[in-house]
């Protein structure tokens, strides 16, 4: 009869949505709980194995991932084994710990790694993030070595079988404890998992494989990128290990500001100063866009810091060509700091008038008997005053 084997939450006492930290808490708590020397059950050894193989697949991402999709037939079919060989006896839990947490888990490194992204900032004038351009770059990547076909040895020699591990890339270290052996499987420290040495390396990448290359790309920018955008161009990272597959290169993008528009999302903001009388009696103004110069029409009356709105005037949105955001232009009376003699006389006659119309819009004072004649005068100033500073 076939047993079913539990799940492996269920043995640690974790939900399946446990981060590795809570996973790892629960490991040691239940160790120390289930370790045959402080648990005397005829089912310790068996419950101990169980934790150690619940955790061996928990703590690692993609058995965990597996595990998660597909169970524990899915691990078999995968060639998993546990890690951990407890049949010669049982560590105490100072050796377990270490060897858990400790870093003596193995690492297969004999077959292909993907290689490492690379990133390249460039600078964009304002303009051109606006509306995108070509950039020519120059960066520096790994490549193959040609010489040796990536293996790293030199032409005619080829990589030689690490005598240590036999080609495994892993070896078997055993401990003899008190209460037994403990064997733990290890990281071949001759080849460094990958199962092969070369004696003879190849003068042109001194035994890597891979050699540094300067190589020059011209890229695409978008219409409608900002500060801090990135472009992935793919497979121009770094090649892999053992030809393993390259990784991408990320331009990040750096635009330098306007002298006179700032950008805030896809909307573009500028101030305009213009005269106190185009404010007062209307008329008309050239602006400037990012394109070409543009006349709007400011209605008679119009109040400092209003704001004049230009459709799709603004940035085009980003994968959106026929998208664009607006221009908001705020005006603002200019207030000259030198006047001539001509306009100092009119601004003065102008204040005069405009002095007599605020007084005409004040309510008049009223005498009253207390006032009297003689203090009719007095009266009527209390009742400007009084108006004035309603």
């Amino acid at each position: 009869m076939t047993t079913t084997p539990r799940d492996y939450y269920d043995i640690l006492g974790v939900s399946k949505s446990a981060n590795a930290d809570e996973i790892k808490r629960a490991f040691r708590k239940k160790a120390k709980a289930c370790h045959p020397d402080t648990n005397k059950s005829e089912n310790a050894e068996a419950e101990f194995k169980e934790l150690g193989e619940a955790y061996e697949v928990l703590s690692d991402p993609n058995k965990r991932e597996i595990y998660n999709q597909y169970g524990h037939d899915g691990l078999k079919g995968r060639g998993y084994q546990p890690q951990y060989d407890f049949s010669e006896g049982f560590p105490d839990l100072s050796d377990l710990f270490s060897s858990f947490f400790g870093g003596g888990g193995f690492r297969q490194k004999n077959g292909p790694q993907q290689g490492n992204d690379l990133r390249v900032n460039i600078d964009l004038a304002f303009e051109e993030a606006v509306f995108g351009t070509k950039k020519d770059i120059t960066f520096t990547h790994l490549v193959y070595c040609t010489p040796c076909d990536a293996t790293g040895a030199a032409p005619g020699a080829g990589p030689s079988v690490c005598s240590t591990c036999g080609g495994q890339g892993q070896v078997r270290q055993t401990t003899q404890t008190i209460i037994g052996h403990f064997t733990q499987i290890t990281t071949c420290p001759n080849c460094n998992g990958s199962g092969s040495v070369i004696v003879n390396p190849c003068r042109e990448c001194h035994g890597k494989g891979r050699k540094p290359e300067e190589s020059k790309r011209q890229i695409t920018v978008p219409a409608g990128v900002d500060q801090g955008t990135r472009l992935r161009i793919s497979g121009e990272g770094d090649v892999g290990v053992k030809k393993g597959p390259p990784g991408d290169l990320y331009v990040v993008l750096r635009v330098k500001s306007h002298q006179i528009f700032q950008r805030d999302g896809y909307n573009l903001y500028a101030r305009r100063e213009i005269d106190y009388s185009t404010l007062v009696l209307g008329g008309e103004i050239n602006i400037e866009t990012l394109e070409s110069p543009e006349t709007i029409k400011v209605p008679a009356g119009t109040q400092n810091g209003h704001i004049f709105t230009i459709r799709g005037r603004g940035v085009p949105y980003l994968n959106h060509s026929k998208k664009r955001g607006d221009l908001l232009l705020e005006v603002q009376v200019h207030i000259p700091k030198k006047v001539d003699g001509e306009q100092r006389k009119l601004l003065e006659k102008l204040s005069q008038i405009s002095q007599k119309q605020v007084l005409k819009t004040l309510p008049k004072p009223e005498l009253t008997e207390e006032s009297g004649d003689g203090g009719g005068l007095g009266g009527l100033f209390g009742k400007f005053k009084t108006a004035l500073s309603s």
